[in-house]
């Protein structure tokens, strides 16, 4: 007898829409970890987005390109354009690089079900990089100028503050 192949969840939702468990309520389709990219190109070294995404709640997805993957943070609120706000800011899973142009709608019973709109994108460069400290300098569209992720424990263990130092 042929082992079942277990269903893939894509962005364009799941093969089958999602299951119903005992308490009615949907079963979210979680995505795989993002495996890291051995080689990445050039163009897409030191690239940076931040996706608005209207899902459960409305927040903004700030990605950077760092270790083969997109480093991936969500901000709650529209990330500052001006020095002295300050934002906190998620740290949630790596995402693939392949969805650094990801725009549209994941659909209701998958993982971050809702639209999703480039909100930015440009290039960073690294200042510095610490275990509780990203430094860098963004050039995109909107946001120009020294950023700053910096860990904020009081926040919980996934917690940072995002803010442009200069």
């Amino acid at each position: 007898m042929a082992k079942e192949k277990p269903k893939q969840a894509t962005l364009d939702g799941p093969e089958e829409g999602p299951k119903q468990p005992a308490k009615g309520r949907p079963e979210v389709v979680k995505c795989e970890p993002a495996k890291p990219w051995a080689v990445v190109p050039p163009e897409l070294q030191d690239i940076f987005v931040v996706q608005r995404h209207d899902a459960s709640r409305l927040h903004w997805d700030l990605r950077l390109s760092m270790d083969g993957v997109l480093k991936s943070w969500a901000v709650p609120k529209e990330p500052p354009a001006e020095k002295g706000t300050k934002r906190l800011a998620v740290m949630v899973d790596d995402h693939d690089l392949s969805y650094r142009d990801f725009e549209g709608v994941i659909d209701e019973g998958n993982y971050g079900a809702g639209k999703v709109e480039m909100w930015d994108r440009g290039r960073y460069r690294l200042i510095g990089r610490s275990e509780g400290k990203i430094e860098v300098e963004l050039a995109g569209e909107r946001l120009k100028g020294r950023y700053v992720l910096l860990r904020f424990p009081k926040g919980g263990d996934k917690a940072w503050l995002f803010f442009r130092a200069e």
